[in-house]
């Protein structure tokens, strides 16, 4: 005859068993989605570093070749560079700059040197050539996005 007693003990331990059966499955679940997720995240991570790193690859100017050696087609303003150093097209932009009456907007500088302003695909470019000399110490940037020519 079976021993009521220790009958109970393992219908009790059974009992146990079965809920921690069920609290582990229920986080196992849990941590299968949150592995999931993760890789997700990894991957539109890997994605988005790729594309800010052939954004930033595009920013920078392509150097040219002087002599066998890479130099830099728009150079840092510094002393004894001449603007004549600069290509044509962003000697014409400081040209227009330097001749306004104030501060002015990347669609007035666009206007003078012939830019189809209405169309934002020509204006960007434009926009990113001035902000190019501004990064070169050519023209300075105010905070409300107007250019002007440094001191």
């Amino acid at each position: 005859m079976l021993d009521p007693e220790l009958l109970e003990r393992i219908t009790a331990r059974r009992a146990e068993l079965d809920e921690l059966e069920e609290r582990l499955a229920k986080e196992l679940a849990e941590v299968r989605a949150e592995r999931d997720e993760l890789a997700v995240a990894e991957r539109v991570l890997e994605r988005v570093s790729g594309q800010l790193a052939e954004e930033r690859a595009s920013d920078l100017p392509a150097p040219g070749q002087v002599a066998g050696r890479a130099v830099m087609l728009i150079p840092h303003r510094e002393p004894g560079v001449e603007e004549s150093t600069l290509p044509p097209d962003y000697q014409r932009i400081l040209t227009v700059v330097r001749q306004a009456a104030g501060p002015v907007m990347a669609r007035e500088v666009g206007e003078a040197v012939g830019v189809d302003i209405s169309v934002r695909a020509k204006l960007e470019p434009l926009r990113g050539k001035l902000v190019r000399l501004v990064d070169r110490g050519w023209l300075r940037k105010l905070p409300d996005g107007r250019f002007t020519t440094r001191l």
